[in-house]
């Protein structure tokens, strides 16, 4: 059996209200059982930490996990500024959620310390599946990643995103049980009988020649072709390295990221520009290695909502045949800005191809996780600009 609900609270002037009409309306879908585990998000106009008393106050035991948001995804639309959970019991699942600190010093410390203390949870239960939801304003996110596959093996299945913070780009919070907390990641273990599909695709375009990264390090990129990285843009867009150095390059470049080509996917793994500065360099999302070719990519919202629909369809067959319980969705707070007031419509397709009366809950992101193309048994990368579905099956 594995039951859930979605429940969504909106209260700017009374945080801990909200945080408990969200959780108390996830709940209330249960028929009367107790949540196991709350997955909560939250716009970080809300005091964080009097949203996750109001949680708890509604969830009585249950584990508490989450993050703050760069918009709330519930089964019925895209939300802001409101707090959205989604409560899960089952007698056939059991979840073990740790963390890792100090992503700005050490992610791949960080992320391995937050796969070990899951383990460490577990026990004697072998995890299945791995969630983590990331700070998404400190530390390398693909370092992250690579941590926790160090401790749980390159092929095991890992999905999640990196927390955000309205497109303020200035704090992000991760949530743990009765905490809200910064520079962590959280790691939620999965154990028992059931079944997952994934889907992750983005459906951006490569415009342009392809670069060769000459100089990099980690996150930030210096040099394409022996040139300011910060070229491709001013090339492109005609304007000086002082417009693009004033602001977050973010605001200005999120339907133009950098894509970066992987062994094995069709996709580019995108990436995307966050800040530069007066010397032409690029600090990324994540890091791009010396000797990888890059192209400057574009995106529309046709081919937006056809990778909704291509990522929820291998999702959904992923399952082979098995009864759908729950969505979880972790979607670049890019795709947001790019599809405006159609955003939803992603939402709309992916419940279209899965089930409408399928619970769906999740958020948008600062980066998100997930193997390519959705591919069970392959490595999971860290992604930009992408939508990663998890639908959790009998």
């Amino acid at each position: 059996m594995i039951k859930s609900g979605v429940g969504m609270g909106r209260n700017i002037a009374d945080p801990k209200k909200a945080g408990y009409d969200a959780v108390f309306a996830a709940i209330d879908k249960l028929e009367g059982q107790e949540p196991n585990i709350v997955f909560l998000f939250a716009s970080i106009k809300y005091d964080q930490q009097e949203v996750l008393k109001g949680a708890r106050q509604a969830s009585a035991d249950a584990i508490i996990v989450g993050g703050s948001a760069a918009g709330e995804i519930s089964s019925s639309a895209t939300e802001f500024d409101a707090v959205v959970a989604l409560a899960v019991v089952s007698d056939q699942m059991k979840f073990f959620a740790g963390s890792g600190s100090g992503v700005s010093k050490d992610s791949f410390a960080a992320g391995a310390e937050a796969a070990k203390n899951a383990i460490k949870l577990a026990g004697d239960e072998k995890l299945n599946l791995f969630i983590m939801i990331a700070d998404g304003l400190n530390g390398n996110g693909a370092a992250i990643v690579r941590g926790a596959q160090s401790v749980l093996g390159e092929n095991f299945p890992i999905m999640g995103g990196s927390a955000g913070d309205d497109y303020l780009f200035k704090k992000t919070y991760q949530y743990l049980n009765d905490l809200a907390v910064s520079d962590i990641v959280i790691g939620i273990g999965f154990t028992g009988d059931f079944s997952f599909g994934f889907g992750v695709r983005h459906g951006w375009e490569p415009v342009g020649l392809a670069q060769k990264v000459t100089k990099s390090e980690g996150a930030v990129l210096k040099e394409l072709d022996g040139k300011p990285a910060l070229k491709i843009y001013e090339d492109y867009f005609g304007k000086e390295a002082q417009e693009l150095i004033r602001e977050p390059i973010a605001k200005m470049a999120y339907t133009y990221p950098l894509g970066m080509s992987v062994e094995g996917s069709d996709e580019l793994l995108i990436r995307d520009p966050v800040i530069a500065n007066e010397k032409g360099e690029i600090t990324c999302a994540a890091e791009i290695p010396e000797g990888t070719m890059v192209r400057l990519t574009i995106g529309d919202r046709g081919r937006a909502i056809k990778a909704a629909q291509e990522a929820a369809e291998n999702a959904l067959n992923s399952l082979e045949g098995r009864q759908p319980k729950f969505i979880m969705v972790f979607n670049c707070m890019a795709r947001n800005k790019l599809l405006g007031v159609h955003c939803n419509e992603e939402n709309q397709m992916v419940r279209s191809v899965i089930g409408g009366d399928v619970p769906m809950a999740g958020f948008y992101t600062y980066g998100e996780q997930g193997p390519l193309l959705g591919k069970k048994g392959t490595p999971c990368y860290f992604h930009n600009e992408t939508l990663t579905i998890l639908v959790i099956g009998e």
